[in-house]
């Protein structure tokens, strides 16, 4: 019993200084997503043909989050100028990013000139499931080399996603991979998920993954008014 109160507590602690980052977001005008996937599956990979389709319509800021490496961080940092990297080998969690270290990443980024902010979370489909970081949305992606049954295996992250996104499509000459069992899981774990089918090779389907975070970006802005910051070209 005892174990479980300390796990409730600790979920309770990330989950206040999560709505404080997100109240600090906001104020700001900045919409965030958190992109959790395997390791391998792609995040890196997403957020760098993200960067290259939106760089010329918004500033963009990444939380790069890793167990130990800076590698996907010095990728990243050659296309924007706005990148904190959280290195988790010696807190806590080592698993995942949790709201604290967050929170300690925004303190370093300039908030006021940045619309959207993208957190790549440590490579993992179990522990981001359970903490908060004060993200608009949450992005889980899954690529075909890993295999259709990941939902089926790990329905908690994928019930709890608003887009998956099937990366590396390209692969399915090669892989045994049924996408529209995959995408039926889905559907049964969560009803309202956007999916979308890319390969970050090739480019297919980012620009319909580009709209959709345009999009859910601007209906955030509608719905709160402290999401006020400009698209570029709008100042």
């Amino acid at each position: 019993m005892k174990k479980i109160e300390v796990v409730q507590n600790i979920l309770k602690a990330n989950d206040y200084i999560a709505a404080q980052n997100q109240q600090l977001l906001n104020e700001n005008g900045v919409f965030a997503i958190n992109i959790m996937s395997a390791p391998g599956a792609g995040k890196t990979s997403l957020i760098l043909q993200t960067i290259a389709r939106l760089k010329n319509k918004l500033r963009i800021a990444v939380i790069e989050g890793d167990v130990a490496s800076t590698l996907d961080s010095e990728r990243v940092r050659s296309e924007v100028t706005d990148v904190v990297q959280i290195t988790t080998r010696n807190m806590s969690e080592s698993c995942t990013l949790i709201a604290n270290m967050v929170s300690r990443a925004l303190e370093r980024m300039p908030l006021r000139d940045v619309a959207l902010l993208l957190i790549e979370n440590v490579g993992n489909l179990i522990c981001p499931s359970e903490f908060a970081l004060g993200e608009h949305r949450r992005v889980v992606v899954s690529s075909l080399p890993e295999g259709d049954d990941k939902p089926m295996k790990y329905p908690v992250i994928f019930a709890d996603a608003d887009a998956v996104v099937i990366n590396k499509v390209d692969f399915l000459p090669y892989v045994e991979f049924d996408i529209s069992s995959f995408q039926n899981a889905l559907r049964v774990l969560n009803p309202k998920v956007a999916i979308f089918q890319v390969s970050c090779k090739t480019g297919i389907g980012i620009e319909n993954w580009c709209s959709w975070l345009l999009t859910e970006l601007e209906a955030s802005r509608q719905r709160s008014p402290h999401l006020t910051s400009p698209l570029k070209g709008e100042e």
